[in-house]
């Protein structure tokens, strides 16, 4: 499972509702919560945070929790 499948399952949020709010397909939902190697556009992002009535802020920082700087 992604990070953004994780956050939603940990918002216990109705995918087929976001699906139906958004005009994200089920299937491009799924893909994005369960394919490590799909990548969401910003617009899928911002959609998706207001959907699910939340920051935009808040879903990237949990996605890309696992980034960080090269320290040189």
């Amino acid at each position: 499972m992604t990070e953004i499948g994780k956050f939603l399952n940990k918002k216990s949020v109705n995918k087929a509702e976001i699906s139906r709010r958004t005009g994200i397909s089920p299937s491009r939902l799924s893909e994005l919560s369960l394919n490590d190697s799909t990548r969401f556009t910003v617009e899928e992002l911002y959609l998706i945070a207001l959907a699910i009535d939340t920051s935009p802020a808040i879903i990237l920082e949990e996605v890309c929790k696992h980034l960080k700087l090269e320290v040189q």
